[in-house]
This record gives structure tokens, C-alpha cells and sequence, in this order.
């Protein structure tokens, strides 16, 4: 396991930027161990939902975890808005860096993530295999 300190500055597009750190580092499973920082706009797909929902505003992350494979990013939040309210969910493509994203990771050189589909979910679901 190799570690991977990061941040993200504003504008960026949070689940995009995780997304493209497997191909800048040759890696094709990674594992966000934490992070935390500030959304301008979050999109989150809540449990059981089919679309995301949009929130707009002052955004702290107060917990950021997932994984990433070249398939995408499977990923979870929790933010709180300007008056504490707490939402978490699935990170959706949209949530974007409103001051910073301060991003701990585990790239994983020696295994290969993919998502596929699983019978017993109906989902496409991770799959962990040892990279050849």
C-alpha cells in the first residue's frame, strides 16, 4: 500500500479529481481513507434514490470514504450545511470545491478493482483481484 496525500483546490470537481488519480498514478485500485474540506454544491444520491440530490451553499465535509476502480468510484459523505444540518449519502458527479478538499488515499499497486454485476444485489458490485 502506497499512501497518497492530496488536496483539491476551489472549482474542482470532487468525484471527477478522485477519479482520474488511478490513471495519473498507474494504479487500478485505490481506497479514500478520509477527507475533509468545503463544497460549494454537493450532489448526493441518498439510500434507495435513483437521482441525486442537489445541495447548494456553505458545505463543510466532515467525512469523505470509498473506493476507487477504473469502473468509477464508489463513494460516501457526510456535509453539514451553514446551519449543522448533516446529509450523507452517494457522492454523485457535481460536487464541487469550495475552498479546499484535503484528500487522504491508499493506492493499492498490487490489486486490480472492477465492478460487476452481482446476482444477489442487482447492483454492479466490487470485485478484488490481484493485479497481473
Amino acid at each position: 500500500m502506497q499512501t497518497l496525500a492530496l488536496r483539491l483546490a476551489p472549482g474542482q470537481d470532487l468525484r471527477a479529481s478522485l477519479e482520474s488519480v488511478l490513471v495519473e498514478h498507474g494504479v487500478s485500485a485505490a481506497f479514500v481513507l478520509q477527507g475533509i474540506g468545503s463544497l460549494s454544491v454537493a450532489q448526493l444520491r441518498f439510500a434507495g434514490a435513483t437521482q441525486s440530490t442537489e445541495l447548494c451553499g456553505d458545505i463543510e465535509i466532515l467525512t469523505l470514504a470509498g473506493s476507487l476502480s477504473p469502473d468509477g468510484a464508489h463513494l460516501h459523505i457526510s456535509v453539514a450545511d451553514a446551519q449543522g444540518r448533516v446529509s450523507g449519502g452517494h457522492v454523485a458527479r457535481g460536487c464541487i470545491v469550495r475552498t479546499t478538499a484535503e484528500l487522504l488515499l491508499a493506492l493499492l499497486p498490487e490489486h486490480r478493482f472492477s465492478r460487476e454485476p452481482d446476482a444477489v444485489s442487482g447492483f454492479s458490485e466490487l470485485v478484488v483481484r490481484a493485479r497481473s
